[in-house]
């Protein structure tokens, strides 16, 4: 049994001489900061972001890992599509947390910034990097007007798509 399993583990102080804020932030463009310099190592990046969640009583953002949590600072979204590669010939997301998820057809919104997001399976929205967005290029087409992705025949708009740029703001996905 993980101490995280534990029904007290959120009210458990920090060891001692420690907080439980922390000086890390997840920024907009989904990169990790601590101390305002890039957390680089891929194996930290990837613990950081499989490690989000939001603290049951605050609600407030936090790493756990079942062993410690604590807050960090989230200034957008709090999961990122990291990459899309093809994946027999359907876009496969890469979480910024290492999962790999098949894009679902009408699962795509684009706010008035022309950012997408992609609704994932458990309800929650992600947020595309901007290399991703780009990777996302051969899928993306437009029909009648209205921009879409082309997946194996099938086409799906894109929510607010048809909007961007200058319609004026959309509200954000989920909303």
């Amino acid at each position: 049994m993980k101490p995280g399993d534990h029904p007290e583990f959120f009210r458990f102080p920090p060891p001692e001489g420690r907080s439980r804020e922390s000086t890390i932030v997840l920024t907009k463009q989904g990169r990790f900061l601590h101390d305002g310099a890039p957390v680089e190592h891929p194996g930290m990046k990837k613990a950081f972001a499989s490690w989000l969640s939001r603290h049951p009583d605050d609600g407030r953002p936090i790493l756990n890992n079942g062993y410690d949590w604590t807050y960090l600072t989230v200034e957008g979204a709090q999961r990122f599509v990291e990459s899309v590669h093809d994946g027999a010939g359907r876009p496969q997301l890469v979480m910024l947390d290492g999962r790999e998820l098949p894009l679902q057809a009408g699962a795509l919104t684009c706010d008035a910034d022309g950012q997408l997001w992609v609704v994932l399976p458990e309800g929650e929205n992600a947020c595309f990097t901007a290399a991703a967005q780009l990777e996302l290029a051969p899928w993306l087409t437009e029909r009648d007007g209205v921009v879409g992705v082309q997946i194996q025949g099938d086409f799906s708009a894109i929510a607010g798509a048809d909007a961007v740029p200058s319609a004026g703001p959309l509200p954000k996905p989920g909303s």
